[in-house]
């Protein structure tokens, strides 16, 4: 009878496809064409939807599992299977969240990059030699290896940070990625695609502007195992679901590592 009651005084929610909510960097001419070179462009998307009650990130895990199991998005949450967008089309029975930190308003946390011998003056990335990778660089390598005597150049929690990951997923792009030969496309796509996604608030007094959404990094199972975003675990193969707690709105930003697209 207690677990009964405990149990009904769990938190719902429900959710509703915002269709017509678009996104500038899916519309945008110039990072259409990066993401082409990237082998990223049909491959990745955003999806918005709405929902009913009130979030908080401690409850992070109880809105992925709501949001997963809601009949609105299994009907129109999509994902790639052999290269073609199909809907989610079953429920979850589990999910794994991790709340990834956000708060960066500035693109400063990329600054030890420019001085750190990863980067020539002009901006061009410093090649490298690798045993397994042809065309490898320095930025790659310092984003991926640990040993890399680059590494250490960005701190521990600046790693963590949602804009660092969504700049090397960008950067490692997907499985017929033509890497670029500066940092600026990166850079710019990153902040285009962060603002896009990104909600912020600037304190009245203080004048200080601050992220008030919560990004959460989500994997989904149903009863034959992962379903989502994927059915295997790759690194460039992600979902990351963005909350604005005061809209009501969740973005789920996804991407399928792979071989790019023109469709979508």
């Amino acid at each position: 009878m207690a677990g009964e009651q405990l149990y009904a005084f769990e938190q719902s929610f429900s959710f509703s496809p915002l269709s017509s909510k678009k996104f500038s960097f899916l519309q945008d001419k110039d990072i259409l064409t990066l993401l082409m070179k990237w082998s990223m462009l049909g491959r990745i998307s955003a999806q918005t939807f709405s929902f009913d009650q009130s979030f908080y990130p401690y409850n992070s895990e109880r809105f992925a599992l709501c949001f997963f199991r809601d009949p609105n998005v299994v009907s129109s949450l999509r994902k790639m299977e052999t290269g073609a967008w199909v809907p989610l089309e079953k429920p979850a029975v589990s999910v794994d969240v991790e709340v990834v930190p956000c708060t960066k308003v500035s693109m400063e946390l990329f600054d030890p990059i420019y001085s750190c011998g990863v980067l020539r003056p002009s901006g061009h990335v410093v090649k490298c030699f690798h045993d397994v990778y042809p065309d490898y660089d320095e930025l790659r390598q310092m984003l991926q290896e640990e040993d890399s005597e680059h590494y250490h150049v960005i701190g521990r929690a600046e790693r963590e940070e949602f804009l660092l990951r969504l700049f090397k997923h960008l950067c490692l792009g997907g499985e017929l990625c033509q890497y670029e030969d500066t940092i600026d496309p990166y850079i710019s796509t990153t902040k285009h695609i962060y603002k896009d996604l990104i909600s912020v608030q600037k304190d009245p007094e203080t004048k200080k502007i601050s992220v008030v959404s919560t990004v959460l990094k989500v994997y989904a199972q149903d009863e034959s195992g992962r379903c989502y975003p994927g059915r295997w675990d790759e690194e460039q193969t992600f979902a990351y679901m963005i909350v604005h707690p005061y809209k009501r709105h969740v973005t789920l930003l996804y991407h399928s590592y792979g071989v790019g697209s023109v469709t979508f």
